[in-house]
């Protein structure tokens, strides 16, 4: 099977799924990063979310700036938030 090494991840791609912080986010408009497997590759995004999430909590992608930004939330949501 053939596969395009340089394919584009577009936003319906990321929307739903779920990534690891590897920088923490500092929440609001102050950005981390998440690693994303798309495909099996790791692809790195600029990440924002509300409130503060610390490096090693997985997120789902809720959103897609562009320009490889993305918004999250901690995944599972824990009760009581």
């Amino acid at each position: 099977m053939w596969r395009e090494h340089n394919a584009v991840v577009t936003s319906e791609t990321l929307v739903g799924r779920t990534g690891t912080v590897i920088i923490p986010i500092r929440g609001g408009e102050r950005a981390g990063e998440v690693r994303l497997l798309v495909a099996g590759i790791a692809h790195y995004y600029l990440a924002y979310a509300l409130e503060p999430v610390p490096a090693g909590t997985e997120v789902l992608v809720i959103n897609n700036r562009g320009s490889r930004q993305i918004d999250v939330e901690p995944w599972p949501i824990e009760e009581g938030l």
